[in-house]
């Protein structure tokens, strides 16, 4: 959360022009020794927007998250948010700005009012008026009830709500979260998500969410897709997933899929990705055409499925693989490992 980050200054936070970017990535790059985290990744995120940044593990979206939290300073490009730089200016950054970092950050030995009390304190407020906001910020995650009670009592979809309250206490613009829903239920993850957009649609607070979970993208108004430290797509749920056009057709080889593959691109004039033992073929009037491949080459085909286009559609067209695969887990994991 937000204590973590220090030299915070006193300005109050600013309202942005709804045509200016709350948030500006502009080719930013970081590097790791020999590994390159991000490579010149460049969007916007507009005023009072749900924003995404999705993608697997060792994609680069937690580096990214860092450096927007003032944390971590880039290679090269730049990142600004409320027009301050995050490199240059990152105590007026940390004013604008309300943080809730994966792992948890809460007192559980104190009490939910408490936890708020020493976070306002951080932010400069005293006496009445810090009383007044915690007071408010309490009711408006449905915990002003639970005040005076210990967190460690606490639901982990509470816990994460005083994570929120927290991160909300001085009214920031902008609010990061750093896989929030991690651990939680799914009843908790459906009302977090259903607070993020109440706080978009009342507050008008700008969300940027980092989630490796399509479900969770999909609630997003627009997304940034991450593979391998690249921005691979850009644009609403909706919009990315027209691209696909028609059906996605799965089908499990039987033997060779490389071979199945080729055999089927030469008989029916169509584009095929072989994603381990499967083959995958993007076609219109699926369900016909999937009677045809399997009257084509009996006994060659093991299982099959038709299904509308999906996010992890949309990554697959633009890096060719799967978005989680054995191969890429056990790299990302060994990469974790050894920055640890």
């Amino acid at each position: 959360m937000v204590s973590k980050v220090s030299a915070i200054v006193d300005a109050a936070p600013e309202v942005m022009p709804s045509s200016v970017a709350v948030i500006s990535v502009q080719n930013l790059v970081h590097r790791y020794e020999n590994r390159t985290a991000l490579n010149g990744v460049s969007f916007d995120v507009r005023p009072a927007e749900l924003f995404g940044l999705l993608g697997p593990n060792g994609s680069g979206k937690t580096t990214l998250f860092r450096i927007l939290s003032t944390l971590m300073i880039p290679t090269a490009g730049r990142a600004t948010i409320m027009g301050y730089d995050a490199a240059q200016e990152p105590a007026r950054v940390r004013r604008q700005i309300g943080v809730v970092f994966q792992a948890q950050s809460v007192d559980l030995k104190l009490t939910a009012y408490e936890n708020l009390w020493h976070q306002g304190h951080l932010y400069g407020l005293r006496g009445a008026a810090l009383k007044k906001r915690i007071q408010e910020i309490l009711s408006r995650v449905g915990l002003a009830d639970r005040a005076k009670e210990l967190v460690e009592t606490f639901s982990g979809g509470m816990q994460r709500r005083i994570e929120l309250a927290k991160g909300l206490l001085h009214h920031p613009g902008v609010l990061l979260l750093d896989e929030p829903t991690t651990g939680l239920d799914p009843g908790a993850r459906r009302d977090l998500w259903q607070y993020l957009q109440m706080l978009r649609d009342e507050e008008r607070v700008s969300v940027l969410v980092t989630t490796h979970l399509m479900e969770e993208a999909e609630r997003c108004d627009r997304l940034a897709i991450m593979n391998e430290g690249n921005l691979v797509a850009l644009g609403t749920p909706t919009e990315l997933k027209s691209e696909i056009g028609g059906d996605v057709v799965l089908l499990d080889a039987a033997h060779d899929a490389g071979l199945l593959a080729e055999r089927i691109r030469a008989r029916f004039h169509v584009q095929t990705t072989v994603l381990e033992n499967q083959v995958r073929i993007e076609r219109e009037g699926a369900h016909r055409f999937v009677t045809e491949v399997v009257e084509a080459f009996p006994g060659e085909i093991e299982a099959l499925s038709v299904s509308k286009p999906a996010l992890e559609d949309v990554f697959i067209r633009r890096t060719g693989h799967k978005f989680w695969s054995e191969e890429k887990d056990a790299q990302s994991n060994s990469e974790d490992h050894s920055r640890r």
